[in-house]
């Protein structure tokens, strides 16, 4: 099967020098959630933030294979060619809503932002749109038209998955989406994420630094140290009988 994307030896270094990663390759089936835990550090964001189009790497390549293009080289690609991928085909959710979300409109609005981005006109078709996509991430329709400041994180965390999900993207990167909230309100947003993978075959790049959230969604995970990609195999393997003596370390320290 042909990846959805498909990474090679992806770096990124940052204008003062630090390193964010070096020499990361792996790919994302269509439909496959993949997971990238590490440390404080070990390089999650920065290979996040690339694939979000965010940061220019330095080096590598990453080749993803668009519903309506065909195959982008996304480092490649213009400020134009860009915008219309991360307007369509790649979603983000980021770990604070705030990040994502504008606080001055409501949440519907918000959803309806991402659609007009995508060239959406008509307003009767926006609105029906937004309330499927409140149906689907499971927030009160009633609720449309508050400010997200009325929402609890829980709910402003759902808004913000709708607003990533409006167009339909093949690919969604999740930067820690559950990161500060309730462990009750935690469990729900992951099934709510696993449901959504599996109902609409969306794939998945989660970075998290809780394995137990990796554990519960993704079938692969990335091991990451200090920039690189140390380990990559089947999650409950890597959980249960990791071989490198970093993932060992990180396994133990992070499970026990």
């Amino acid at each position: 099967m042909t990846p959805l994307l498909a990474v090679r030896e992806l770096a990124v270094t940052y204008p003062n020098g630090i390193v964010g990663c070096t020499g990361v390759s792996f790919d994302v089936h269509p439909g496959e959630i993949v997971g990238v835990v590490g440390e404080s550090g070990s390089g999650k964001s920065s290979l996040l933030n690339a694939i979000a189009l965010a940061v220019s790497p330095s080096h590598g390549s990453a080749v993803f294979q668009s519903r309506c293009r065909g195959p982008q080289a996304l480092f490649a690609l213009n400020a134009q060619d860009r915008r219309w991928l991360r307007h369509r085909e790649i979603g983000l959710v980021h770990q604070n809503p705030r990040t994502a979300l504008n606080f001055d409109l409501s949440a519907g609005a918000n959803v309806a932002e991402a659609l007009l981005m995508a060239e959406w006109r008509h307003y009767g078709r926006i609105r029906s749109r937004v309330a499927e996509l409140f149906a689907r991430v499971e927030l009160d329709l009633g609720r449309m038209d508050d400010l997200p400041s009325r929402f609890s994180g829980g709910m402003q965390q759902r808004v913000q998955l709708a607003k990533a999900l409006a167009n339909g993207p093949t690919l969604l990167l999740l930067d820690e989406p559950t990161g500060g909230l309730d462990v009750s309100i935690q469990a729900r947003l992951l099934d709510l994420i696993r449901e959504l993978s599996r109902d609409l075959g969306t794939a998945m790049l989660l970075v998290s630094h809780d394995l137990e959230v990796v554990r519960l969604l993704a079938r692969r995970t990335l091991v990451m140290q200090q920039g690189r990609v140390v380990e990559i195999g089947l999650t409950d393997q890597i959980l249960e009988d990791p071989q490198e003596s970093y993932s060992q370390l990180l396994v133990h320290s992070m499970l026990t």
